[in-house]
Order: C-alpha cells, then sequence, then structure tokens
C-alpha cells in the first residue's frame, strides 16, 4: 500500500459539459499519483455559475483555490485544458508539468493564421446563435455531433441529454476567452516563456481546428512534445483511456 505522502499530486480538469468523473478510468491507469479531478463550476456538484462576471477566470480561480499552493502536474481536457494552460501561464512556481488533451483555446489557431479557422468559426458562431436565441437542445445536438464522439446524441441516456442541455450555454460564456483571448496568453513572448514541459494531445480523428490549436501552441511553447492517438476523437481521455494513460506516464516519469 503506497504512503499517500509519496504520490505525485495531480490536479485534473474536465471538459465542458462533463464533470470530475469522467477522468476515473484515467486514473485507474496511472501509477504513483493521486489525482485531483474536482467539478467545475457549473458542472456535477458544484455550484451554478450565476451568469455575471468572467466564466474562465471564476474556473480558474476555483482550480487554483484546488491546489491551495501546492506545486503539481496539470492535466486538462478540452476546456479544462484551456484552464491549465492559464495557470501556468499565471502561476507557473505552482505548476511541474502541463498535460493538454485537446485545449480548445481556439484563438491560437486564429493568431497563427491558420486555415481551420475559418471553416471552424462560421459553424460555431452557428452554434452560439442557437444558444442566444433559446434553441438549446438543437444546440447541444449539434455541439455533440462534433465534440461528443461515435455515439449519437438521441442514445444518450435521458439524463445525460438533460444535463448536458441545462448547461450548453456553459460552452460559450469562455468566448472572451478561449476565442478572443481576453487575458492575453497569446501576447508576444508569453508562451515562449513558459520553461515547463508540456504535453499536448490530440485524437487522429478530431474536428481540424484541434490540430490547428495544438500546431500554434506547440510551434511557441520551448518544452512542449505532441502526440496523436489514432481513432480516438476529442472524448479521448474516455475512449482511448489506455493510450492516454500510457503517454501521460511517459510524461510524467520524464519529469
Amino acid at each position: 500500500m503506497s504512503d499517500s505522502s509519496s504520490l505525485r499530486p495531480v490536479l485534473a480538469l474536465h471538459c465542458s459539459l462533463a464533470h470530475g468523473g469522467a477522468f476515473n478510468g484515467l486514473a485507474g491507469q496511472l501509477s504513483g499519483i493521486s489525482l485531483m479531478a474536482p467539478d467545475l463550476i457549473g458542472h456535477g456538484k458544484a455550484p451554478d455559475w450565476d451568469g455575471t462576471g468572467d466564466f474562465h477566470a471564476a474556473a480558474t480561480t476555483q482550480a487554483l483555490a484546488v491546489m491551495q499552493g501546492r506545486k503539481m502536474d496539470l492535466i486538462g481536457h478540452s476546456f479544462g485544458g484551456t484552464l491549465a494552460l492559464r495557470l501556468a501561464l499565471e502561476h507557473p512556481g505552482l505548476v511541474r508539468s502541463l498535460t493538454l488533451i485537446e485545449p480548445v483555446y481556439f484563438a491560437a489557431a486564429k493568431a497563427a493564421k491558420d486555415p481551420a479557422w475559418d471553416d471552424f468559426i462560421t459553424d460555431h458562431r452557428q452554434f452560439g446563435e442557437m444558444i442566444a436565441h433559446g434553441d438549446r437542445l438543437a444546440a447541444t445536438r449539434q455541439f455533440h455531433a462534433i465534440w461528443g464522439g461515435d455515439t449519437g446524441f438521441d442514445s444518450l441516456p435521458g439524463r445525460m441529454q438533460t444535463y448536458m442541455a441545462d448547461r450548453i450555454h456553459l460552452v460559450t460564456a469562455p468566448w472572451n476567452v478561449v476565442l478572443d483571448d481576453a487575458p492575453g496568453l497569446l501576447a508576444p513572448g508569453r508562451l515562449e516563456g513558459l520553461d515547463l514541459p508540456v504535453l499536448i494531445l490530440e485524437g487522429s480523428e478530431s474536428p481540424a481546428i484541434i490540430a490547428a490549436v495544438n500546431r500554434a501552441l506547440a510551434s511557441r511553447l520551448p518544452r512542449a512534445e505532441r502526440a496523436v492517438v489514432a481513432g480516438a476523437g476529442h472524448m479521448l481521455p474516455l475512449s482511448h483511456a489506455d493510450a492516454v494513460a500510457a503517454l501521460v506516464q511517459r510524461h510524467l516519469a520524464a519529469h
């Protein structure tokens, strides 16, 4: 039985419309770590978001509070990846390493003038308009078709459909950050100054914008390594937990 004090502390931050339990499969295949995966604001058993202020900043502050001043390895998936990146840039002394699994910091692709941006933003704006007009179910169905994996939305259990539709507004809540880089994470020299080991993962079957984001981030982060999980889509921490765990374990062991 391992002494908990000898285990390496890891903070895992989940994607939009999920909860901390999304990392259970991954955590079960990692050794030598103590993994914390909180429900982010508005998700799971966490308090609802009141709709005021900066949602991305609020979620970042929540994650920082969980760390309690401890130096930790961060794993972030999708929206959680954008939080992990922001934490590392704003509090580098508290971060030992980063694993970014399909971080949806779309602004990086825009700043890099990647051709994938134009097609992506057209569809994404249409999705945002559905939410703005109150068509939550249609918006959730479209979102899931792009990002949710092989199981169609209508095949999901009813409680899961309801859970996602009730929170679909949380996808657009951080757009000022993930689309427009409100906190300036992409400012000249900022990514280049992050002296931390960073593993950037993506699925081979994920939307083209993901590879564009990952290319842009990897080109600027001085200690970044990219890896592609064959056959996986955006939900690779769940669908391909074994492959993701092997890559994360190797990354942690090297640093």
